[in-house]
């Protein structure tokens, strides 16, 4: 009887001390989504399908950018080449090269026999500039009074960069930076010229040709747009999608190339503006509200809302969002949404709840932490 009693005692002893058990979350979480991009105006997409389906450039755009015009720009651009991280500009030697001086205007043509490579370097005190010719070594060939830039006749130039080089058209220019440190390099090149090297980049030429106008037109505009509104002094535009994605010669395509000749000079205008005309690749059958009154949310029934799935693991999340300890679960609630689109529309916030705190991330937070194509997603 004692050993017996001892026994469901040392039994209820273990019982009530041994840990109670908690339901372990998930392992991953599920998302299902639509669309590429932050769906604000022109779906390249929905352009395509559009194209297809016989609608004509300004069609499709009088769509994603309804109550533009049709308006008209010229003139040239001012390009930050960002893979020069180098304080001198050097180029290839080539027949009809020359470096102006931009405080003075005088022109010198680089004529040197056996000459390689050209390089203006920035001076102490980065005032002047120093121009360098390579004959098997780097010579000093002159100093020149204020920034400088190599031109060719309107012919293109090599760039060399840290790990390979490109061509570009217009001018490569030494250019001090609104800091005043160092040197960028800057492309100086004209608005059309821009242009073939930025819509193959954006949208495959291959496509219906009106679908390449159009991109070719918000492009334009787009450039055009952050030429009069920004206020970045030495440059207008950047050559990553920080702007538009730009790589000079070596991005062209005869295809794009003709979009942009048969619309040449043409842009969208809202008051006799620049519209900005911003694109994405997928809507997922909806637009979003952008900041002009030209950027509505409309449905979008030529975008062909494409579905993607991705598993997130839960220790992703938990990196993501340490404080709430170990994962539970990732909801969205029915209000959390925007009510346009599948599943109830674009997310607008996460509920992520852990062990230890919840989280509640903006859907687009949610989004780019993560990697997702869009905010239009669902859970599970």
């Amino acid at each position: 009887m004692r050993l017996i009693l001892g026994t469901l005692l040392i039994a209820l002893a273990t019982t009530l001390h041994a840990p109670t058990a908690v339901a372990a979350g998930p392992d991953e979480v599920t998302v299902t989504g639509s669309g590429y991009g932050h769906g604000k105006g022109m779906s390249q997409y929905g352009a395509k399908e559009r194209a297809e389906a016989g609608h004509t450039h300004r069609q499709i755009l009088g769509f994603y950018y309804p109550g533009t015009a049709v308006g008209s720009a010229r003139g040239s651009l001012k390009v930050l080449i960002t893979a020069d991280t180098t304080s001198g500009v050097v180029v290839r030697h080539r027949s009809a090269l020359t470096v102006r001086s931009l405080k003075s205007g005088r022109v010198w043509n680089l004529t040197k026999r056996n000459a390689r490579r050209w390089r203006i370097t920035p001076l102490p005190g980065n005032r002047s500039s120093r121009l360098w010719v390579h004959t098997g070594r780097w010579r000093v060939v002159r100093d020149i009074a204020g920034q400088a830039e190599f031109r060719a006749g309107g012919r293109p130039i090599r760039l060399y960069v840290p790990g390979g080089s490109a061509v570009y058209r217009g001018s490569l220019r030494s250019a001090v930076p609104s800091s005043g440190a160092g040197r960028d390099t800057v492309n100086v090149v004209p608005l059309e010229a821009y242009l073939r090297g930025v819509v193959a980049r954006e949208m495959p030429a291959s496509w219906s040709p009106h679908a390449v106008r159009a991109q070719a037109v918000a492009a334009r505009t787009y450039a055009v747009h952050e030429r009069e509104t920004t206020n970045r002094g030495y440059f207008d535009v950047w050559d990553t999608t920080r702007s538009q994605v730009y790589g000079g010669v070596g991005s062209e395509h005869p295809s794009s190339n003709a979009a942009i000749a048969a619309t040449r000079g043409e842009i969208r205008t809202y008051g006799r503006r620049a519209a900005f005309t911003q694109f994405g690749s997928s809507n997922g059958g909806w637009t979003v509200k952008g900041g002009f009154p030209y950027l509505p949310a409309r449905q979008d029934r030529f975008d062909p809302a494409t579905r993607w799935t991705v598993r997130i693991s839960d220790d992703a999340i938990e990196r993501a969002w340490p404080s709430i300890g170990d994962l539970e679960s990732v909801t969205v609630a029915a209000g959390d949404r925007d009510r346009r689109g599948s599943w109830g529309g674009r997310v607008l916030e996460v509920t992520i709840k852990g062990t230890k705190d919840t989280a509640t991330p903006t859907g687009e937070s949610f989004r780019s932490i993560l990697g997702l194509r869009s905010t239009l997603f669902t859970v599970s």
